[in-house]
């Protein structure tokens, strides 16, 4: 079913909350494939087609395999760029546990050097266009992560605390946002996103300063966890019937959700503030008894 398009500046549309602008500003940072990854499944669809009609000795089973290669190679690196993107996108992560951009230029090496191979080339040819569309990928893809983003200052097992229970909550947002765009509402996706930027505000907070981590994790692991279950149901529940009952109770605890991130998050910011004074009044006195006297 058609939609009508609602944005920031049509006639009788409200103006959107800032909250709500930075959640789909950071959707978009994250998800950074694009075009020049899609493109990659080009080659591998037209290899595919071309091997079918192939009468060689070994028939169409090299071409498909040449195909099946350069298309998972496309799939790896959307793949890797769109953790690439996340990966930019926090103060303290882990590297992606595969290299998945690394792995997609060997599979379009091998690919394209099979593919030249099926078409009658030479051997020592054949490698060297495989060797050539390898290194190309690369320069045109770059490296995946290979080393964790840490702060400094801060011990590395507290680092890699925040990473694992980052990476916990940004599964749990990923899901509820899922589940909540497959009912296909516009209001409601408008409220996952509120929810979503105050979640990660307190995500973000935590990164700066892990030692509100212990905090913290009730609220990005267990809430979290509990809210991922409640939309799992109350999506099951909207699509077999439009409940208003059951949508206003799910609204009420997005909105609880909403009060309780913020407040908790803006006692975090506080708490840092108070430390910050207390650390600049030690210092004044400590320079009043050397004599040195600030304005």
């Amino acid at each position: 079913m058609a939609q009508r398009y609602g944005g920031k500046y049509s006639p009788g549309a409200a103006k959107q909350p800032e909250a709500v602008q930075q959640a789909v500003a950071e959707d978009r940072r994250v998800d950074a494939a694009g075009a020049k990854a899609n493109i990659l499944f080009i080659p591998a669809v037209l290899v595919a087609v071309l091997s079918l009609n192939d009468t060689g000795t070994f028939g169409p089973v090299p071409g498909l395999v040449a195909a099946a290669a350069l298309g998972l190679a496309a799939w790896l690196t959307r793949e890797g760029l769109r953790a690439e993107a996340a990966y930019d996108a926090r103060s303290v992560a882990r590297r992606p546990a595969f290299p998945r951009k690394i792995a997609a230029a060997i599979l379009t090496g091998a690919g394209l050097c099979l593919t030249a191979w099926t078409g009658g080339n030479p051997p020592a040819l054949s490698l060297f266009y495989g060797i050539a569309a390898g290194a190309l990928h690369l320069g045109a893809f770059g490296l995946d992560p290979l080393r964790d983003k840490r702060m400094e200052g801060i011990d590395t097992f507290q680092q890699d605390r925040v990473a694992r229970v980052v990476d916990e909550a940004e599964g749990y947002l990923s899901a509820i946002r899922d589940h909540i765009a497959s009912l296909d509402d516009r209001s409601l996706d408008g409220r996952i996103a509120t929810f979503t930027a105050q979640a990660r505000r307190m995500i973000r907070t935590v990164e700066e300063d892990p030692r509100d981590l212990s905090d913290a994790k009730k609220y990005l692991v267990i809430y979290l966890m509990g809210a991922r279950d409640a939309t799992v149901k109350f999506a099951d529940l909207y699509k077999r019937q439009r409940d208003a009952t059951a949508r206003s109770d799910y609204e009420a605890l997005l909105t609880d959700l909403e009060t309780n991130f913020a407040a908790r998050t803006t006692q975090m910011l506080q708490g840092g503030r108070e430390d910050m004074d207390l650390e600049i009044k030690v210092l004044r006195d400590r320079l009043s008894r050397e004599g040195v006297r600030p304005e």
